[in-house]
Parts: structure tokens; C-alpha cells; sequence
């Protein structure tokens, strides 16, 4: 979540520097902790120059720019550098001369003949190259901005309100940006021909306003989010299809999640957002209100996504692409109650959801989700509020002081709830299992088992850094690899090593994501591009190729790990749906066959969620958490993108319909349910 943060800041409306001015942002995580600022300011030579850093979780970009403007408003000259949030090196410009747009970043280049007033739309620019492109926008007649190298801008008001400073005030408009993305960005603005950007909220998470007009930030989230929840609402109403009475699923090839195999033809009846019975093919003959023709497709359980940190947008690429249960790792409590709560009542696109406690300790790099803790009696008191608010497990950070850990996590069991996380700093996970962990997130918090001295901080990138470097070298037949599989695996210490999230360690400028490689096309030209940008600092090949090995590596080490009886979840940390697809196919990479790959992501994610008396399998009882797929993923884990249906309880969604609202080309047709007789 918190890495598209800078994307979504790009997409937000900023304002024209008018001659002389300096404005000034802050940016405040945690309900009022300064996280970051952005300075901008137009010298009197007309070049524009802009000074913006957030930190926040021990990362977080650094970037000086400068541009120029044409005569439209549009960029005439632009020019970024710094560093990106996870260390890689940000350098871009461009020029628009004779008619001809010219551009060159880190990982790619060109230019382009385009007409007057088109803007370019920078991969690593800060929040006031949005400021540039919605002055533009809102100068031309048809409201909509042509973007270099391609996409068009646009923007719609969605609320207003008004703003205080003491005996100052101001009007502010909420703006719905569309055009980049996936999905719309939300930013304030001030209410006048030439707008500016007031503010910029991601709920829950962040707040940039313009300095002096902080105290106005909360109130103006409130009316952000139910702005938002009605948008929402209206996506919800718009793919959700109601399945009342009784559903027929007729010739399916069953997926047993319990066993992974594929077994034949079946006939599957649903009652009210249950499933009644599981029968040969044929041989249902009970009347249907629906029928689904599924024609030997292959129907699976709802996919668990086992790591993920939920906003309200999350839940249209998840559905799309059969993840119709998520477990939340920690976010803002007071959002994920309220994701919740409209989940619950069936007016927001989402998965169902897990909870998941977030627990850190107090730092200058400490993350600021969920409680942030002194003591042991601020633990304490934060596993109260958990257990009370019916959550899953605590998820304990790595600023969490290490004196207080055993303490805690027995508590914690005390209070009937289960104990995972990050190492925290000056730890091992050995030592956190020797505490009592019940799992442990990440590949590179059980790769830095070995690697770590007591002096190495892992609140820092080194925490990346450090497994990228040395886990090629690392002799996973060595004794002390081998021993602490073998401890994983008598314990039964769950691993969720979010594989594919890591993939980024060895990525270079220029190449596509893992996570969207071979896909590329489907997917929105702003996103193939964005996509292309590496998040390492990875100066030459050398550098590539050990890294390289290190991933292979750390992907060796999972298969090995579950061959010996580890427990394994499937989570993703990263992009909905399409990142747990590819943690799949890094799974089979492992040694897992394609089979038991869809086991770990459904019986797996069931049973370690503690939720497989009614969800994980298709079996009779259990709510009709259910895909179709046209192809046979038990073969080829790469047919698990060609999903036709999504069913969740009594709602039937369609991925092509999903994908089509959020600018992605369908990857199947759509298996419509048909009133039964028709």
C-alpha cells in the first residue's frame, strides 16, 4: 500500500507557482507526526525549483526539481533527481522544442511530435508536477489534458468546504482525478480559476496540507472518505449481480483444496451464498433459480491473500482475479473497521477480510499503523483494544523493543490471539520464534537470520540491502540453514515470504515488473510504465547479477522450507490480484507443483486464518466463495489469470466487467449466470 504513495501524490491536484511565491507542504503520518515536507518555489530567472522529502518505515524518496513553462501552462523544460524510496537514483528530464516532445529517465527514453498543450507526465516527480498539469487542465475548454507519452487527464469535482487560519478563510474543492491509474486519485484544492493544491490525502495514511492550514486536515479526510464511499457504493451497485434463491454450477471439474487434485465433472448447487451439495456431473436434478454452464472449466475455493494492507480501493483488482478473502497485516485501525463495516453490509467491491493487529515501537523509524508503543503496558493495552475488536493475531514491527518481546507475545496468547511479524531491530528471527512467534512475514526477515550482526539496524534499507548482497552466497545445506528449517517445521512456524513483493530486489531500469511481465498489454500505458522503474539502487550488471542470484536464492530457500514441513501462506504486499497470481508461479519455481501452489493459496489461507469451518474448500456447508477458470491451473499456474466468474457468498461478479472499469483489458470472457429455463 504505503509503496504507491508517490504515484498517488503524482496524481493529485497541486497548483500554478505564481512569480515570487513560495508555498510550503507538510506531510504528517499518525495523526500529526511530520513525516515530510515539499517546498516550492519560482525564482524570478522563471525556472520553478521544488525541494521534497518524505520518510516514513525507515524510507522514503528525496527529490529536487526544476522546470519551465510554456506559454499554456504546460512543460516547456522539467528536470528530477534524488533518490527513489528504496534507494535507486531518480534522473529525468525532458524538453518540448519545435513541436517535438524529447524525454529521458532511468529506464527509458524518446520523443514524440505532439501539438501544442499536451503535458508530460514525469515517472519520478514530486507532488508539484501534478500542480503543472491540473493548471493546464483546467485552462482547456474540453477539460481534458493529453499526456506525454500517452493518457489523458481529467477531473470532476466532488465536494467542497471551508477552511480556517485563524481569521483567514478559504474555499477548498475535493477533485476526482481520473485518467492514471487504476483507479481515481483525491486531492483539495483551492476553489478559483487557476486552482492549487491545499491538500492531499490518502486516508489513513498520509496528509499533505499547505503549512499554517494543518488543523483542518482531519475534517477535511472525513469529507474526503464519504465522498469516496459514495463512489464506491456506485462501483459496488454497478458489478455486483445478486444470486437470491439457488445457483446450479453444471459440469465443473472440482479443485479438492484439501488434497490438491483436480477431480471430474461435477454439479455444484448454492443456496442463499452457500454450497448445498457437490454431485456428479448430471446427476443434480433439483431446480435452479440460476444456472451456471460451466463446461468442464476448472471451479476452485475463493483465494486467501494472506498479506495485504486494505484501503477502500483495494477490492475491485482483488475480486477480479478470484481473491475473494484478504488478510489485513496492519493499517489505520479507524480504516480498517470502516472497510469492514461497509464489507459487511455489501456497499463496497472488497474482499472478506482478516484482521490483523499492527504493533510497533516507538522511533525515529517507526511505521505508523495501528499502536505505536513505549512499554509493556502500552502493549498490553493495544492487544486489549485487538482481542476485544475480534482480531485474528498481532503483527509486531521492527522498531518494537526487544526487551519487552517475550512478554508480550505471551500476553498476547493470553488473549487467545496468534503472534506474527517483522524482526524487531537487533533481533533474529531465531530469537523471535525463541519468544514465541507464531509466524514470520517476509523472505528477507528469515534471510537475515544469518546475516545480521548485533550492531546491524534493520529499521533502515539495510534490511534489503543486506539479503540482496549476501544471501547468494549463503549455503542453504550449511547447519545453521538446515537447523532453522528443521526448528520451522517442528514448531510449525508459519512462513509468509511474499516472494513476489521481493522480486523488486533485482529488477533494472528498463525491465518490466515480475509482476507484470507477459502481461504487460493488458494493463494501462502509464502503469507499463511506471512499471519499467527500478526501486533498487543497482549501479551496474555485476550488481544485477548477484542480486539476481540472491532472489534465486531466497526462492530455493521457500520450496526447501515447505519440502521439510513448513506451513506456507500466500500474501503479496504489493499490487492486488495480479502480485498473488505471480507469488504462485514463484511457488511452483520453488518445487511446488501447480496443485499444491493453489493448495497453500486456499486450504492454507483458510486454516491459518482460522476460518476453515467455513471457507477454503468446496464442500457442503461452507459459504460459495468461488472462481471459474477457463483453462486448467492445476497444469499451468499461469491459466489462474484467465478467471470468468467470481462468486462471493450470494454475489456473482465478472473480471471482465471489473477489469473494464479500471482500464484493463479482460483476460477472459465472461460465464454469465442465466435464469434457470432460459
Amino acid at each position: 500500500m504505503k509503496r504507491t504513495f508517490l504515484l498517488l501524490l503524482a496524481l493529485a491536484l497541486a497548483a500554478p507557482v505564481h512569480a515570487a511565491q513560495t508555498l510550503r507542504y507538510v506531510a504528517l503520518v499518525d495523526g500529526g507526526t511530520k513525516a515530510g515536507q515539499q517546498t516550492v518555489v519560482q525564482g524570478d530567472d522563471g525556472v520553478t525549483r521544488v525541494d521534497f522529502i518524505f520518510k516514513d518505515n525507515g524510507r522514503g524518496p528525496e527529490l529536487k526539481e526544476e522546470f519551465t513553462l510554456n506559454a499554456d501552462g504546460t512543460f516547456r523544460t522539467y528536470r528530477v533527481s534524488g533518490t527513489s524510496t528504496f534507494g535507486a537514483p531518480v534522473d529525468e528530464s525532458f524538453e518540448f522544442a519545435d513541436g517535438v516532445a524529447r524525454w529521458k529517465s532511468t529506464s527509458d527514453a524518446g520523443e514524440q511530435r505532439v501539438a501544442p498543450g499536451a503535458q508530460y507526465s514525469p515517472l519520478g516527480g514530486t507532488p508539484a508536477v501534478a500542480s503543472v498539469a491540473m493548471a493546464a487542465l483546467a485552462a482547456r475548454p474540453d477539460g481534458r489534458l493529453p499526456l506525454i507519452p500517452s493518457g489523458t487527464l481529467s477531473a470532476r469535482k466532488v465536494a467542497e468546504a471551508q477552511v480556517r487560519k485563524g481569521d483567514e478563510a478559504r474555499t477548498v474543492q475535493l477533485l476526482a482525478v481520473t485518467g492514471v491509474g487504476f483507479t481515481p486519485s483525491f486531492a483539495w484544492a483551492t476553489d478559483e480559476a487557476r486552482p492549487r493544491l491545499f491538500a492531499f490525502i490518502f486516508p489513513g495514511f498520509v496528509q499533505l496540507v499547505e503549512e499554517g492550514w494543518e488543523g483542518n486536515a482531519d475534517a477535511l479526510e472525513a469529507l474526503q472518505k464519504t465522498a469516496e464511499g459514495e463512489a464506491l457504493a456506485a462501483l459496488q451497485q454497478r458489478l455486483a449481480h445478486p444470486l437470491r434463491g439457488t445457483t446450479l454450477i453444471r459440469g465443473a471439474r472440482v479443485f479438492d483444496s484439501e488434497h490438491a487434485r483436480l477431480g471430474p465433472a461435477s454439479d455444484v448447487l448454492l443456496r442463499d451464498g452457500r454450497i448445498v451439495s457437490v454431485s456428479a456431473a448430471g446427476g443434480e436434478t433439483a431446480g435452479a433459480d440460476h444456472v451456471i454452464d460451466a463446461d468442464g472449466r476448472v471451479l476452485l475455493p475463493g483465494l486467501f491473500d494472506m498479506h495485504a494492507h486494505m484501503d477502500r480501493w483495494s477490492g475491485g483488482l482483488d475480486i477480479a482475479t478470484g481473491v475473494t478473502s484478504v488478510r489485513d497485516m496492519g493499517n489505520d485501525n479507524a480504516t480498517l473497521q470502516q472497510v469492514m463495516a461497509e464489507e459487511r453490509a455489501g456497499t463496497l467491491l472488497m474482499p472478506r477480510i482478516v484482521a490483523t493487529g499492527f504493533l510497533e515501537g516507538e522511533s525515529q523509524q517507526s511505521a505508523r499503523n495501528g499502536f505505536v508503543v513505549g512499554d509493556l503496558d502500552g502493549a498490553k493495552e493495544a492487544i486489549d483494544w485487538y482481542a476485544g475488536h475480534g482480531y485474528l493475531q498481532i503483527k509486531v514491527y521492527n522498531s518494537f523493543p526487544k526487551e519487552i518481546l517475550a512478554e508480550t507475545v505471551a500476553y498476547a496468547h493470553a488473549k487467545g490471539l496468534l503472534v506474527s511479524g517483522h524482526v524487531p531491530v537487533f533481533l533474529r528471527a531465531q530469537d523471535a520464534i525463541d519468544a514465541g512467534y507464531d509466524e514470520i512475514q517476509h523472505i528477507n526477515q528469515l534471510m537475515l537470520n544469518f546475516l545480521v550482526k548485533p550492531q546491524t539496524d534493520t529499521r533502515t534499507l539495510e534490511r534489503f540491502y543486506l539479503p540482496a548482497r549476501e544471501v547468494a552466497g549463503l549455503d542453504l545445506d550449511s547447519k545453521p540453514v538446515q537447523d532453522f528449517i528443521a526448528t520451522l517445521a517442528r514448531k510449525q512456524i508459519v512462513i509468509d515470504p511474499t516472494l513476489a513483493t521481493f522480486e523488486f530486489l533485482h529488477q533494472r531500469n528498463g525491465e518490466m515488473s515480475p509482476i507484470f511481465a507477459g502481461i504487460e498489454a493488458h494493463v494501462p500505458p502509464d502503469v507499463q510504465r511506471g512499471r519499467r522503474v527500478a526501486e533498487m539502487d543497482i549501479p551496474d550488471d555485476a550488481t544485477g547479477d548477484l542480486y539476481r542470484r540472491s532472489f534465486a536464492r531466497m526462492v530455493e530457500f521457500v520450496g526447501r522450507a515447505w519440502r521439510a514441513g513448513v506451513p506456507l501462506v500466500a500474501g503479496t504486499d504489493e499490487v492486488p490480484g495480479f502480485t498473488l497470481q505471480h507469488e504462485l508461479a514463484l511457488y511452483v519455481r520453488a518445487g511446488l507443483t501447480p496443485a499444491q501452489a493453489l493448495q497453500v493459496a486456499t486450504w492454507n489461507g483458510a486454516k491459518y486464518s482460522k476460518v476453515l469451518d467455513r471457507l477454503g474448500s468446496i464442500t457442503p456447508g461452507k459459504q460459495a466463495d468461488l472462481l471459474l477458470v477457463d483453462g486448467d491451473p492445476t497444469t499451468d499456474i499461469g491459466d489462474i489469470r484467465k478467471v470468468t466468474t467470481v462468486i462471493k457468498g450470494d454475489t456473482v461478479y465478472y473480471p471482465s466487467e471489473i477489469f473494464t472499469e479500471l482500464g484493463i483489458k479482460p483476460f477472459a470472457a465472461p460465464l454469465r449466470a442465466r435464469p434457470s429455463g432460459h
